[in-house]
């Protein structure tokens, strides 16, 4: 297989995997993704940037095989989609070094059994240089686990930022393409992914400015020769306040929440209060992800199963407080038959969400007038609370 020439003595030789639809037997993959790995060939050294996931080694290896020696394997994540092929590359270069964090050490170590004597740690700032290319190595502990480090090669003003600025997208474009495209697969990546690590990509973004960066090459999706395309995405979303958006997941099991939510939808739109509506029985849960990264307010509507939330709420509410997304306000409405501690329940699963907790709406039965009443009192707190936020 012939590797891709990205710049002079720098190679894609990555690996797309277009039928992969569930990552981390979690995450949905509606478009597929790549593991992309670089080669690059200094005049006395050369380096391979990561690897690929262990199903696709095969591939990474055919494009290495008429590659007579590697020096270093940068690997930037310890993860074993990008970490996984390792093993296979220093059987075949015994002599290469795994250059990574101090923390990478121990986890390579741990989660895929590498010996000692084939790591090389490096610090935060340090270089190697490989002759007549020269790589940094930005340690970035928290995008997204904390061993994570970024790798500049200078001559070539080319930042390797693994996960940070991915997108699980399958394409045989090396470059975007398709701004429209991208910007949606990145967001869902940032948002089932990065977001939970806002405040640390804060401090990263901050740092990156002093770097002059002419392509971006991340370890899934395509690449970016125009960096500011994603570099101002990432800042808007961890930087801007949130919007004037409600979230609105739900399920309905014999179609009084139903009622309610869709009754309550209608009243906050008349209130200008935009709404993202998600029925979860048949939601991608990465949609709802991708909403939770601009709205101000989620407002879950839940019947009650044995007293408590349905159990397809009750895991939205687990996903949304691992998320941690910038949420200000949070309410519950829904029904109930004999008994119900459904709200009690849901609060108690969102303790990393600090918003404050607006007053629920839970019906007996069929929605009544004095429900409706208090659907339209919620929608109406929640349009005020925005606009005195500045929410637009």
């Amino acid at each position: 297989m012939k590797a891709r020439q990205i710049k002079t003595n720098v190679y894609w030789v990555g690996a797309i995997d277009w039928d992969r639809r569930l990552f981390d037997a979690l995450i949905p993959l509606p478009d597929g993704t790549s593991y992309n790995a670089y080669l690059v060939q200094g005049s006395q050294k050369v380096a391979l940037i990561d690897t690929v996931d262990p199903s696709m080694t095969e591939v990474l290896m055919a494009y290495l095989e008429d590659v007579p020696a590697i020096d270093y394997v940068i690997a930037n994540h310890a993860e074993q989609d990008h970490s996984g092929s390792i093993p296979q590359v220093l059987t075949k270069y015994t002599n290469a070094k795994v250059v990574t964090t101090p923390k990478g050490k121990d986890l390579l170590m741990a989660l895929l059994l590498i010996p000692e004597d084939r790591f090389m740690t490096v610090g935060d700032g340090e270089t190697l240089s490989m002759g007549d290319k020269t790589l940094e190595f930005v340690h970035a502990p928290w995008v997204h686990w904390p061993e994570t480090m970024l790798t500049y090669l200078r001559e070539a003003k080319m930042l390797f930022p693994c996960d940070l600025f991915g997108s699980h997208l399958a394409t045989t474009d090396s470059y975007v393409s398709d701004e429209g495209e991208v910007y949606e697969a990145a967001k869902r990546y940032f948002a089932e992914i990065m977001m939970p690590f806002r405040t640390s990509i804060e401090k990263h973004l901050e740092r990156l400015k002093s770097y002059e960066i002419d392509v971006i090459a991340p370890s899934h999706g395509p690449m970016y020769d125009k960096p500011s395309f994603i570099l101002e995405a990432y800042r808007s979303w961890v930087f801007d306040p949130p919007k004037n958006i409600v979230v609105l997941p739900y399920i309905s099991m014999h179609g009084s929440t139903q009622k309610m939510v869709e009754y309550f939808a209608g009243a906050l739109a008349d209130r200008g209060v935009r709404v993202k509506q998600f029925n979860l029985a048949v939601t991608d849960i990465g949609k709802l992800a991708m909403a939770l990264v601009d709205a101000a307010t989620m407002v879950i509507g839940t019947p009650t199963v044995l007293v408590g939330p349905h159990p397809s709420i009750a895991y939205a509410a687990f996903l949304a407080n691992a998320l941690r997304p910038r949420l200000q306000f949070i309410s519950v409405i829904g029904s109930y038959g004999w008994g119900s501690k459904a709200v009690e329940q849901l609060t108690a699963m969102i303790p990393n969400l600090k918003a404050e907790v607006l007053a629920p709406v839970i019906s007996k039965g069929l929605p009544g007038k004095e429900d409706l009443r208090s659907l339209d009192n919620l929608a109406s707190t929640i349009a005020t609370k925005h606009k005195e936020r500045g929410f637009v």
